[in-house]
């Protein structure tokens, strides 16, 4: 299956954001493009708004249930979400919907939660979670202050892991950066060399964005290649 399992430095560095971006891109391109969010936390009542976002971008009809199988109220981690609603985190229902959502469509983006060691469940990481579904990793690190310790961190574990790693998204989530965040990002630019693939600039709106600049040329070669 081609595809990806996005994954961040940390939380909120701009994920959804990225892989919307990337999905309106894919679906522009012509590629036939599914999204999932196997898990999301912090819901509202009106049900998941990332996976939701994940839907319009993609322009599909599968059903946001479908899209992300498991959702928690609490805004943690899945398993510590789980717990504090006496729930239990489960993977058959993920791999249900990845089943699913796989045969429907040539080329998958999936979103994780958090970062790469966040707890998917009591035993297993999101790490764990992109190996069983076979998917190689796109890294989205956010461009403030503390980003080169936590890229380069998430990059070794990646490597510890075997994990593949498709290349690196710098996002800036935050807002434009001050001096002292620019010349420290100018270091995380060297230290990533080919493995940085694109870098977001400040945007309120996904769709006012080039998607290229989320890496859309490599993925659109991974979608051809699994063709």
């Amino acid at each position: 299956m081609a595809g990806v399992f996005v994954t961040g430095t940390d939380t909120d560095v701009g994920k959804t954001f990225v892989t919307r971006l990337l999905a309106r891109g894919l679906r522009a391109a012509g590629v036939d493009v599914g999204v999932m969010k196997p898990a999301e936390t912090g819901v509202p009542p009106e049900g998941p708004m990332d996976a939701r976002a994940l839907i319009a971008a993609a322009g599909v009809d599968d059903p946001v249930d479908l899209v992300c199988p498991l959702q928690f109220d609490l805004p943690a981690a899945p398993e510590a979400s789980a717990r504090f609603e006496s729930r239990t985190v489960e993977l058959a229902p993920v791999l249900e919907a990845w089943e699913m959502l796989s045969a429907r469509h040539e080329f998958m983006l999936v979103e994780g939660a958090g970062g790469l060691l966040v707890p998917f469940d009591s035993k297993s990481s999101m790490a764990d979670l992109s190996a069983t579904l076979d998917l190689p990793l796109l890294i989205v690190a956010r461009a403030s202050l503390g980003t080169i310790n936590h890229t380069l961190l998430t990059l070794e574990a990646c490597e510890h892991r075997d994990r593949p790693i498709v290349g690196v998204v710098i996002s800036h989530a935050t807002g434009v950066l001050s001096d002292p965040d620019a010349r420290n990002l100018e270091l995380l630019r060297e230290a990533l060399g080919e493995r940085l693939i694109g870098e977001v600039l400040p945007a309120a709106d996904p769709s006012t964005v080039d998607p290229r600049s989320a890496g859309l040329d490599v993925l659109l070669a991974l979608a051809r290649a699994g063709a």
